[in-house]
């Protein structure tokens, strides 16, 4: 009997690389969306899509009706308030982990947290998300559950990413003050190798898995902005902004969005998670524990988004 996997936030650019990932390697994918989705990523699945959002409970016990995992990838990385991270990021969990526990399959619930939950005073969104990490964690024993923590994602579709080569096209490089600052990246596909990984193991359970593209240690600034520059074939300028700076000017973009009715980027907190020095990824214990290795390094991982983004007129 084919296996069922309900999905959230398959829409997305995780989630839409997430389900044709667990297509390819067999899953029945349900997935919850506000209207009918068209990805180039879902590949040739077979989808069964149930309308509706997490806030309708209806609609949710629909998707996990008799599945067999549950894989919640859907979240806000920008929101207008505190509130709003903490209804989607927090709130939302808890909505679909009971609907699960409820639904009385106990299926395998995988959640798609961030490595940004390990700093939860550095932001709403860091907090957010350590929240709703928690609001799985205090029902253990209700359902087998596993947490994946991945660092900044990056790929093809991914719209985020992609004001850094568009900045790097300007010929400008924004780099954080310190030179000591770095970061841990992971390739979207690998991730949603990982994500497969983690819904077929039983070993695993109640556990929570840091993971990344396997370069130990991360990378700093420079040298992501010199092999993007290579990429593309220039030579930027390189500014490295002060702290306050980048504080104030996030305070008043803020402000602007806040007047305009409008959801900004660049926040305050935002801005302090870019201030963070160390955003590297410390446990490759999911490496240990399945079968999952990540196979794209960056040299690649970078050759073939910025390619992608050119195909499509992105860059």
């Amino acid at each position: 009997m084919t296996r069922v996997v309900a999905v959230t936030g398959a829409t997305g650019f995780v989630g839409s690389h997430i389900v044709g990932q667990l297509n390819r390697a067999g899953w029945r994918v349900r997935i919850l969306t506000r209207r009918l989705p068209v990805s180039p990523h879902y590949g040739d699945a077979a989808l069964e899509a149930v309308i509706g959002t997490l806030e309708d409970r209806q609609a949710v016990a629909r998707l996990v009706h008799d599945a067999d995992a549950v894989v919640h990838a859907a979240g806000k990385i920008k929101a207008r308030s505190h509130a709003e991270f903490f209804a989607a990021n927090a709130t939302g969990t808890r909505l679909l982990v009971e609907a699960a526990i409820a639904g009385g399959k106990r299926p395998r619930f995988l959640l798609i947290s961030s490595l940004a939950a390990r700093r939860p005073q550095v932001s709403d969104y860091a907090a957010s998300k350590l929240a709703g990490e928690a609001e799985l964690r205090r029902l253990d024993g209700e359902l087998p559950w596993s947490i994946l923590r991945p660092p900044a994602v990056y790929g093809p579709g991914d719209r985020e990413t992609l004001a850094f080569f568009r900045t790097l096209k300007l010929g400008i490089a924004v780099l954080p003050p310190g030179r000591d600052s770095r970061l841990s990246l992971m390739h979207v596909s690998d991730l949603a190798a990982a994500t497969t990984a983690a819904v077929e193991s039983t070993a695993i359970d109640s556990r929570i898995f840091e993971i990344d593209d396997g370069h130990s240690g991360g990378y700093g600034w420079d040298e992501l902005v010199g092999l993007a520059a290579r990429h593309l074939d220039l030579k930027p300028l390189r500014l490295r902004i002060p702290g306050l700076l980048l504080t104030a000017f996030a305070h008043a973009n803020a402000g602007v969005h806040q007047l305009t009715g409008g959801t900004a980027m660049l926040t305050p907190g935002k801005a302090r998670e870019f201030l963070h020095r160390d955003w590297t990824s410390r446990d490759h214990a999911l490496t240990d524990a399945t079968n999952w290795q990540p196979t794209i390094d960056l040299d690649k991982g970078f050759a073939e988004t910025i390619a992608w983004y050119r195909r499509h007129h992105w860059l």
